[in-house]
């Protein structure tokens, strides 16, 4: 469990940088370049990840069950993946209509995926992690929109179907892959099942 707490605070502690100091964010973005800056970004997003992923691997060998699902919501689980994966693609896809709508499409896809598999899954690491997803989403989401408020910010870019339609098409290739291959190649359990 060790592993996997540790993983879920280096990943919110990087992601929560713009949310907490984003003065400094900016500052040391133009002092190492902005490149640099995104590539140690990645760097420890991807040990974070690893670190989550090799975590919830050893408590699944003795989950600490605190409800079992009922096989509905995993059907349920599935649709609102695809839900989320649509609004993956409108941060993704530049000039959308939900980018243009809601500001942080990616937080409101966090927030989708992390619901989905706490519902669908009901031992103590799932809601550990699908739980802090979702506490990081909404008051990420509510923290950002908030200061858009305050300066005024008005999105007001062009957006068009055939971006919607090009985040659709993500959503759906995005969906069919995660479900028929990389789910059970990465976690080790299918959706399917």
């Amino acid at each position: 469990m060790l592993i996997l707490v540790l993983g879920l605070i280096i990943f919110f502690s990087v992601h929560s940088v713009r949310l907490i100091a984003p003065k400094w964010r900016e500052s040391s973005m133009a002092r190492h370049g902005e490149m640099r800056w995104k590539m140690r970004f990645g760097m420890i997003t991807l040990i974070a990840f690893g670190l989550i992923i090799m975590g919830y691997m050893q408590v699944r060998i003795e989950p600490v069950w605190l409800w079992f699902p009922p096989v509905w919501t995993r059907h349920l689980a599935g649709l609102l993946v695809l839900v989320a994966l649509f609004f993956v693609g409108s941060a993704l896809v530049p000039n959308t209509t939900m980018k243009k709508k809601v500001g942080y499409p990616m937080l409101i896809a966090v927030k989708i995926w992390a619901f989905a598999h706490l519902i669908s899954n009901g031992t103590l690491a799932d809601v550990i992690i699908f739980g802090s997803f979702l506490v990081w989403s909404i008051v990420s989401f509510a923290v950002y929109r908030r200061r858009d408020r305050k300066a005024g910010v008005v999105r007001d870019q062009e957006s068009g179907v055939q971006f919607d339609l090009a985040a659709f098409t993500f959503a759906m290739v995005s969906w069919f892959a995660i479900v028929f291959y990389l789910h059970q190649a990465i976690i080790g359990v299918s959706p399917l099942v």
